[in-house]
């Protein structure tokens, strides 16, 4: 297997991989086990097909069959859009390998499959519930189809929740009563506020760490996620995972990772070669004229600052930020834990992540839920209950 090329580790800023951050088993990759995201758009991405492709189903559910728009599966989608880029980074995150970083940037879930549904409608950009309902509908009904057990939702509903059971909360509980798990992202607004589906009784409502690039807790804090009360006045959000510095890749092909490639090939000149490089079209382009006659010393200073004004932490990598992150990390510890005890229903795998999650002392209950996510704890949980599960069954035999 040929891997991407990159000088060596020095060329990847120091941002802590997600499996360290939350603790993760190193036994269990996903492996067996399918998940299905919800969101504008997909890409390819490298991480998700490559050494062996692992997207086991593209489908666009945009529009309204009622009005003629049918449902599209298996069309191509390798043409990076703007609205591709949420989907592919929230994918990877959670079930990415982390390829085209030689493998340093992989989720927790890295030999999961996927199953893409572009969420949507025609008419704008703005993804409403129904959209968002139409999207989990066509999950449900195809969940046998692909073996989905997890689907994770990183998108959020019109209209706040008011106690009531929304259709859309109706649907979630529905996808948990067949045996999905579903993760929710609680929003970024720090407000006390729940839209669907975050709000549905059963879904599992994630919100928001900032644990500062630092494995010390003693730097920890909330994140500015949602909480509050879902349908039937059900505490929200049930845990929380990092939602800050997260590794995730940049969508090829477009003028963000073109930037960065850019300014990654300068940073990694010698003098000699940086000073050839700053002769061409592209330098003036790119830096502008004014920075093209500075000294070399202070053309690495403007790079660097560039660098890390634009969050790039690798030639094909960003750290990013929000509760689609963080949902989408749970989303891949529940796929570690489905993989090491495939007899777990939704309601054990929200028991377990809540029973092993540790609290932040200094936060306050209501927007940290159980608290951070332990996922490798959670996997032991997980493989506690299968052992007590055999050993009952060997005494009833008995």
């Amino acid at each position: 297997m040929q891997l991407p090329f990159v000088n060596d580790l020095r060329d990847v800023e120091l941002v802590i991989p997600t499996p360290l951050r939350v603790r993760a088993s190193t036994r269990y990759t996903g492996h067996g086990v399918t998940i299905a995201f919800l969101d504008s758009g997909f890409y390819p991405h490298p991480d998700l097909t490559q050494p062996t492709n692992r997207i086991a189903h593209f489908v666009d559910v945009r529009g309204d069959p009622e009005e003629g728009h049918p449902i599209r599966e298996g069309v191509g989608f390798s043409i990076p859009h703007r609205s591709s880029w949420h989907g592919t980074m929230t994918s990877c995150v959670c079930a990415g390998n982390g390829f085209m970083s030689v493998y340093r940037y992989a989720g927790l879930a890295p030999d999961a499959r996927v199953v893409l549904v572009k969420t949507g409608n025609l008419r704008n950009a703005h993804i409403r519930e129904r959209d968002i309902a139409r999207a989990l509908r066509w999950v449900a009904e195809n969940a046998e189809r692909f073996n989905v057990r997890i689907v994770n939702i990183s998108l959020g509903g019109d209209h706040p929740c008011d106690g009531r059971l929304a259709a859309l909360d109706a649907l979630v509980e529905d996808a948990v009563a067949r045996g999905i798990v579903v993760v929710c992202a609680s929003g970024n607004s720090g407000a006390r506020r729940l839209t669907p589906p975050a709000s549905a009784p059963s879904a599992i409502t994630v919100g928001g760490l900032d644990d500062h690039n630092s494995l010390d807790p003693a730097r920890w804090a909330l994140y500015h996620a949602n909480y509050g009360h879902g349908a039937g006045g059900v505490p929200k959000p049930e845990l929380i995972a990092p939602a800050r510095w997260i590794a995730a890749p940049m969508l090829p092909r477009t003028r963000v990772h073109n930037e960065a490639q850019f300014l990654w090939r300068l940073e990694r000149a010698t003098d000699r070669e940086l000073a050839r490089i700053l002769r061409t079209a592209e330098a003036r382009r790119r830096l502008g004229s004014e920075a093209l006659d500075k000294p070399l010393g202070e053309v690495r200073r403007i790079v660097r600052q560039r660098i890390n004004d634009q969050k790039f932490i690798h030639p094909h990598y960003q750290h990013v930020d929000g509760t689609s992150f963080a949902a989408a990390i749970v989303s891949a510890a529940v796929a570690q834990m489905l993989e090491a005890n495939p007899a777990l229903t939704p309601d054990q795998v929200k028991q377990i992540l809540m029973e092993t999650a540790e609290p932040l002392p200094a936060a306050p209950p209501e927007r940290q839920g159980a608290g951070m996510l332990r996922a490798g704890a959670a996997v032991e949980r997980a493989l506690q209950v299968r052992a007590r599960r055999h050993r009952r069954a060997a005494l009833d035999k008995a």
